[in-house]
């Protein structure tokens, strides 16, 4: 591959500009606010953990399987830009579905849809860095990928979160589906790619069943994880019941029981996922296993703190939901500069130091933010909350720019759309175990003593960002012609 000019490393990524206003729209304002109108307050935690879950249970699929069909795609148009056209037209189908949603069945059944679209287009563009990107280039050019990643926090915060703060839930879906729609016409004109001149050889039938296998895997960890969660809670729980009383078992035993089943859901999940979906290539390339278990960790706490916030913000303030809202878009705001300040310079450094050493001093800044937001769940103060805020966010930018660049260096060349398409036991993974766990555990604590559970969920949170950390370990700096030179799968 010949080296890149700036301009191309803009071109390359900045559908991910789209995807990501779209995610962090629905995520972060539509779905929140949706949800908190259609239950009851007691219970939303769970409603919006349970929808996220089974939203993201489809993207455990659909993504991985439209990254295998990409790589063998012989379209005249290149392998993934036919994809990404096909999920677009769908996302503005399905995005106007969540917008006239007067039910929460009816906005459930629409996020599930909306994750398939989005998911044909999401696990095709995973190959475009690979694919294009010179070796020597892909830490700027991850670089760039998430700086557009990032930016839809700032970009969110001034535009759909205030509309529909300003109850125009309408003109803020309009807005979204305008901004996905047209970062999706320029990367189709600009982006060339070099069309497969002959399919792979081998069947699909193999790796096809090993996506199947991801979700095996993934729910086998969550089981696994409420099992180990429960006995864990329950030892923890029986002498806090026989002293305190039974408030206090409730919060000590699903506080502990959580974030137990948390941990193991993570490890659990992503090795039974990859062993279906790698096969023996998952043990041969272990350290690239334990690199979707630190994204795992780092986006299981990062995602779920930024879903359940307006609910945070509700419950510690006393404000309304249309308040929360709009007081969160100023937290994004700030959040979102400082994350998008510590981004910039993510790529050239994970080019000169490494993006390893940079991936974990991400979780320590992650887990000192967090630190300081459990005194804001004690003591409620704006100006901490802010900091609080800011801290994760830094962390965040430098995890989000490092963590796939390392990514890319573990993932053999020949086969990314293989190896990167199972990223998404990260991506999927991070709701189903973040806000799926902590979505019942907050509300059951907090049934115990109001706001409490946002503190036990915090506090598993900042576990979670220091274990993405410690997790590292298990993925020494290896050379690509390391990886590079496995056996091959036998099929693929």
């Amino acid at each position: 591959m010949k080296p890149l000019r700036w301009h191309d490393h803009i071109s390359i990524n900045l559908f991910w500009l789209g995807l990501n206003i779209r995610n962090t729209a629905l995520g972060s304002v539509f779905m929140p606010y949706l949800v908190d109108l259609t239950v009851r307050p007691e219970i939303r935690n769970t409603a919006l953990g349970a929808m996220r879950t089974a939203g993201l249970i489809v993207a455990l699929l659909v993504q991985p399987a439209m990254g295998l069909l990409s790589d063998r795609s012989t379209s005249r148009f290149g392998r993934r830009r036919p994809f990404i056209v096909i999920g677009v037209v769908f996302d503005l189908l399905f995005l106007a579905a969540v917008g006239i949603s007067r039910s929460y069945w009816a906005l459930f059944g629409a996020v599930l849809l909306l994750q398939v679209s989005s998911n044909i287009s999401h696990g095709p563009l995973q190959g475009l860095i690979p694919d294009l990107v010179p070796e020597s280039q892909r830490g700027r050019s991850s670089g760039v990928k998430a700086l557009f990643e990032l930016l839809p926090l700032v970009l969110i915060a001034f535009t759909v979160a205030k509309l529909v703060a300003d109850r125009q839930t309408g003109l803020a879906i309009i807005l979204t589906g305008a901004a996905l729609l047209v970062t999706m016409l320029i990367t189709i004109v600009v982006v060339k790619e070099q069309p497969l001149q002959e399919r792979p050889a081998g069947s699909l039938s193999g790796p096809m069943a090993r996506v199947l296998g991801v979700l095996a895997g993934i729910l086998a960890g969550g089981a696994a994880g409420l099992v180990a969660g429960g006995i864990v809670g329950g030892l923890f729980a029986l002498p806090a019941w026989a002293i305190a009383g039974r408030g206090a078992a409730i919060a000590l035993g699903f506080g502990v029981g959580g974030l137990v089943a948390m941990v193991v859901a993570v490890v659990v999940g992503v090795w039974g996922g990859a062993l279906a979906t790698l096969g023996q290539d998952a043990r041969r390339n272990a350290p690239f296993t334990w690199w979707i278990v630190n994204r795992l960790l780092f986006l299981a706490a990062a995602t779920s703190i930024q879903g359940f916030a307006p609910y945070f913000l509700m419950s510690a303030f006393g404000l309304s939901r249309e308040a929360a809202i709009d007081l969160n878009a100023n937290l994004m705001l700030a959040v979102g500069l400082l994350t998008l300040l510590a981004a910039l310079p993510g790529g050239w450094l994970a080019d000169r130091l490494g993006s390893r050493r940079l991936t974990g001093i991400a979780g320590l800044i992650a887990t000192g933010g967090t630190v300081l937001l459990l005194i804001t769940v004690l003591v409620p103060n704006l100006t901490l909350m802010y900091l609080a805020g800011s801290v994760i966010g830094i962390g965040a930018g430098l995890f989000m720019t490092t963590n796939w660049a390392l990514g890319t260096e573990l993932a053999p060349r020949e086969e990314s759309g293989r190896y990167l398409g199972i990223s998404n036991l990260a991506g999927a993974g991070a709701g189903m175990i973040g806000a799926g766990i902590g979505g019942p555990v907050a509300d059951l604590i907090s049934g115990v003593r109001p706001g409490l559970g946002y503190f036990a969920i915090f506090a598993a949170y900042a576990v979670l960002f220091l274990l993405s950390t410690v997790s590292l370990l298990k993925v020494p700096a290896l050379r690509r012609t390391t990886l590079e030179s496995s056996p091959a799968p036998q099929s693929a």
